[in-house]
């Protein structure tokens, strides 16, 4: 029975669309070449690409995402930069890695919300408001206060709605989330957030978001970073399915979704966090951290198996239920 399961989760693994909707590629990481190589020889579909996050404004932006789209073009034979599901999935017949891009923070908009509509047509398909601290839209997850959605952060949602853009809650305020959930007119995401009642993580979402989330249409991406997953940090398999099993009870199998969250790029991570207390004030264990890397996810096909979801509800959590979100909000 074990070799039977090994072997359906492999043939499930080959045939699924896999997508990852988290892979931080800002301006100056070390080894972002070669992370990207390593999700094509892994056999992902389809990665989101961190291009734009509140250390950087407009300017430094644009020069990345151009600086990304000549990576990708450089490898065109294995990788492609796609703006619909329908390019997704052309991708995945020609056995080719599939590419998004999104943003963590909104300060690349520098409190210009015209600024959303042109990142889009340059394929920008979702985006935080904020990323842990305060900034003009929303207040972030580990901020003194919890102020909620500035009356910018609101004028921000009704254009991302309009465009077609994806509204990503990870990384924010309790109080912003809710609001930006009852405000938004389409689907919301949470791209990369564990369960808190799983690990009481100021990172990790409550029950009431993640229910909230899914009353929306949206989707809940489980975050393959140990410091998030449990108190002993690790990021196996079982790591991310406890946080599965959990949101699988919770809102449902097809609210599920991944968002590995992968840091390839270590001694420089562990120098930005302890040099950024205001960005990551507590609850980080001193490293070395672990991360769930695109290699483990066979793995994670066939614990899903394991523990009883059906082919239909592993496929959907693997990548299906996100290009199922995608394909109603992206235009």
């Amino acid at each position: 029975m074990v070799s039977d399961t090994i072997a359906n989760g492999r043939n499930l693994f080959e045939s699924a669309t896999i997508c990852d909707l988290t892979l931080p590629f800002s301006n100056g990481l070390s080894g972002r070449e070669d992370a990207l190589e390593k999700f094509f020889a892994n056999g992902i579909s389809f990665v989101s690409l961190t291009v734009g996050d509140d250390a950087n404004g407009t300017g430094a932006t644009i020069h990345n995402l151009a600086d990304v789209r000549e990576m990708v073009r450089l490898r065109s034979e294995r990788m492609v930069f796609v703006r619909s599901v329908a390019d997704i999935r052309a991708a995945k017949r020609e056995g080719k890695l599939a590419v998004g891009f999104h943003f963590q923070g909104s300060n690349a908009l520098e409190a210009n919300p015209n600024l959303v509509a042109l990142f889009y047509e340059l394929g920008v398909r979702h985006m935080l408001l904020v990323y842990n601290q305060m900034n003009a839209a929303a207040s972030g997850c580990h901020e003194r206060v919890d102020a909620g959605l500035s009356r910018y952060g609101l004028r921000l949602i009704a254009e991302m709605n309009r465009v077609g853009m994806l509204v990503d809650c990870t990384h924010t305020g309790y109080r912003a989330t809710m609001e930006i959930m009852e405000a938004s007119t389409a689907p919301v995401i949470f791209s990369h957030s564990n369960a808190r009642a799983i690990w009481d993580h100021e990172r990790n979402i409550t029950d009431d978001q993640a229910l909230a989330c899914a009353k929306t249409g949206g989707i809940i991406g489980v975050n393959g970073v140990g410091k998030f997953l449990s108190e002993r940090g690790t990021a196996e398999a079982d790591d991310l399915l406890a946080h599965i099993l959990y949101y699988a009870d919770l809102v449902g199998p097809s609210h599920i979704a991944l968002g590995m969250d992968h840091v390839y790029y270590l001694e420089q991570h562990y120098k930005t966090v302890a040099s950024k207390p205001e960005t990551w004030p507590k609850g980080y264990p001193p490293p070395p951290w672990h991360y769930f890397t695109p290699e483990k996810v066979p793995e994670l096909t066939e614990a899903l198996l394991r523990k009883g979801f059906s082919d239909h509800d592993a496929i959907g959590i693997l990548g299906e239920n996100f290009l199922r979100v995608a394909e109603q909000v992206w235009q």
